[in-house]
């Protein structure tokens, strides 16, 4: 069954953007060359966590006993149904907050719309979906900002507490940490299938669980002394978002690719060619700092790469805490994390093999 089916609605969504979910975000390469001068500005004392290691969100020391973690995100539509899209978009913004090891508090909503172009209904139907994610994490959308804009935007500001000894960084992974995948690769490559009507409900609907699944594990994670490290998987693929935790501790990592979880059949449709933009953008950025064996394919680099919208969260954790965090992550539904590798002294780059 094609794409075509999967929804009754008669506005496409996904046919007023020029990319769609994590996929829109700048190519690791060029961000890092708008950032560079940004590095050169004074920061307080309080500020725990910026820029400079590339983590999910930023950290505000409040008091000995109470971190805020504020962070924002937002894309263009993934998904041609408004209320999916609200809750996909919902989902991938408050996961940055878990991914710090932190609680989300509250939201603010950002909200861009052609508003000649698409009903009140169908925007009603985007914020519903997101305001529905909130919900299930518990928090208020307090307020937000709204512009007309010629493509549909939507995401959130969203704000958590932590303590400040439990904050989990890019930097804190150190060498024998074992690395734990807490959901499956290949969002991007269903949402390529999806935009070309070659996906089939099963696949929409693996797409929906996978990308509307809040990664509520990390702020349990932050608790076990073991895990030493939490970051998100999102625009930059695996292997970029490794990488960010490889130069922040200063380390490498080693991968092996038949441990990676991956949806159901996005390897065939990878091979068939349904791979996203972002996908060869990701590589020519950070390609030079990863290692593939001659046993890795191009449909495995491709998966490498692929940018996960609301992607599963990615643990370093010492040998002997790992039982412990897959058993946090199996509590909580997560049934397909998995062991894919470690992390070892050396320079910070990513070797990957069978």
């Amino acid at each position: 069954m094609s794409s075509d089916k999967i929804s009754s609605n008669p506005i496409r969504l996904t046919s007023f953007s020029h990319g769609g979910g994590c996929g829109c975000k700048v190519a690791p390469g060029v961000l890092s060359e708008i950032l560079r001068g940004a590095r050169s500005f004074p920061v307080p004392k309080e500020l725990m966590i910026g820029i400079e290691t590339a983590d999910d969100a930023a950290v505000y020391r409040l008091n000995d006993e109470q971190a805020l973690i504020a962070t924002t995100d937002f894309f263009m539509p993934i998904v041609d149904d408004p209320h999916d899209f609200g809750r996909i978009a919902a989902t991938n913004a408050i996961s940055d907050v878990y991914a710090m090891g932190g609680t989300p508090i509250m939201a603010l909503a950002l909200v861009g719309m052609p508003i000649d172009k698409l009903p009140q209904e169908v925007i009603g139907k985007i914020l519903e979906g997101g305001e529905s994610v909130c919900a299930d994490a518990g928090i208020p959308i307090a307020g937000g900002h709204t512009i007309d804009s010629v493509e549909p935007i939507y995401g959130l500001v969203v704000m958590g507490l932590v303590h400040p000894d439990k904050v989990k960084t890019n930097a804190g992974a150190r060498p024998g940490d074992v690395l734990i995948l807490g959901k499956p690769l290949g969002v991007g490559v269903l949402s390529a299938a999806l935009k070309k009507g070659a996906l089939d409900t099963a696949g929409y609907a693996a797409m929906i669980a996978s990308t509307t699944k809040l990664n509520t594990p990390g702020k349990l994670l932050a608790h076990l002394d073991g895990v030493h490290a939490l970051t998100d998987i999102t625009g930059f693929g695996l292997l970029g978002h490794l990488l960010e935790v490889c130069r922040g501790a200063n380390l490498a990592a080693r991968l092996d690719m038949k441990q990676i979880p991956l949806l159901n059949d996005v390897e065939r449709l990878a091979t068939e060619g349904y791979i996203t933009g972002a996908s060869a953008r990701n590589w020519m950025a950070y390609g030079e700092d990863v290692s593939l064996e001659e046993s890795i394919t191009p449909t495995h680099r491709a998966l490498l790469t692929d940018p996960q919208t609301s992607g599963g969260l990615l643990v370093a954790c010492n040998p002997e805490t790992v039982d412990e965090v897959l058993q946090v992550f199996r509590a909580d539904g997560f049934s397909g994390a998995a062991v894919i590798g470690r992390l070892e002294s050396g320079v910070p780059k990513v070797s990957v093999g069978i």
